[in-house]
C-alpha cells in the first residue's frame, strides 16, 4: 500500500509532469477553457499514460533499441486511437470540444517521456502505478487551470453559475492569453511554496 501510495503522490504532487516538469504544455493551454474539457482531456491522457506504459514494459526485453522509439509511438497511436473511438461514441460533445488533440495526444511528451525514462526499465506494477500517479498529476493540473479558467472567465463552475449571472465575466481568461497567465501564476505560486519549504 505504501509503495501504490508513494507512486502516485511522486507522480502527482513531486515531479507533477505539467507543474514542476513542464511537460504537456500544449494541451494544457488549449483545452483548459472548461473544466469538463481539461477533465476530459486528463482522462484521456491518463488511460493512455497507464496502457502504453504497461504494454511498453512488458515488450521491453524485445523491443530492439534502434527502433525503440517508433515502436513506442506505435504502441502509444493505438491507444489513442481506441480513445479516439471511444470518446467519439460514448461522448460525442467532448469529442468535439477537444477537437485534434485527443490525436496529439500520440507525440505528447509526458507519455513518450514515461515510456523512454520509466517503463522502457522497469516491470509492470510499477510501470503501471507511474503511468497513473503521472496520469493524475497531469489530470490535477489540467483541473486547476481549467477551474479558475472557467470561474473568471465565464464565472461559471462545469457550466453551472456560481458567481450569479450578472457576474461582470473576463473574457480574456478564456482566450489564450489567459492560459497563458493562468499557468503562470500558478507554476510561480507553486514554486513559491516548493522555495518555503526547501523542496
Amino acid at each position: 500500500m505504501k509503495k501504490i501510495l508513494k507512486a502516485i503522490l511522486e507522480g502527482a504532487i513531486t515531479n507533477n509532469p505539467s507543474f514542476v516538469l513542464l511537460l504537456g504544455m500544449c494541451p494544457l493551454l488549449a483545452v483548459s477553457t472548461s473544466v469538463p474539457n481539461g477533465l476530459g482531456m486528463g482522462i484521456a491522457a491518463t488511460v493512455v499514460l497507464t496502457c502504453s506504459n504497461i504494454v511498453i514494459s512488458l515488450l521491453r526485453k524485445i523491443i530492439p533499441n534502434e527502433i525503440r522509439i517508433a515502436a513506442y509511438i506505435v504502441v502509444i497511436a493505438s491507444f489513442v486511437t481506441m480513445v479516439n473511438m471511444l470518446l467519439e461514441a460514448f461522448l460525442p460533445d467532448l469529442h468535439s470540444n477537444l477537437g485534434i488533440f485527443i490525436p496529439l495526444i500520440v507525440v505528447n511528451c509526458i507519455i513518450l517521456a514515461r515510456a523512454e525514462a520509466y517503463a522502457s526499465k522497469n516491470g509492470v506494477w510499477d510501470s503501471a502505478l507511474d503511468g497513473i500517479g503521472i496520469g493524475l498529476g497531469f489530470t490535477g493540473a489540467l483541473f486547476i487551470v481549467s477551474t479558475i479558467r472557467e470561474i473568471l472567465g465565464n464565472g461559471t463552475f462545469c457550466g453551472y453559475h456560481i458567481l450569479g449571472e450578472n457576474f461582470p465575466a473576463a473574457t480574456l481568461m478564456v482566450l489564450p492569453v489567459g492560459g497563458f497567465l493562468t499557468l503562470g501564476f500558478v507554476i510561480a505560486f507553486i514554486n513559491y511554496i516548493r522555495n518555503k519549504k526547501g523542496v
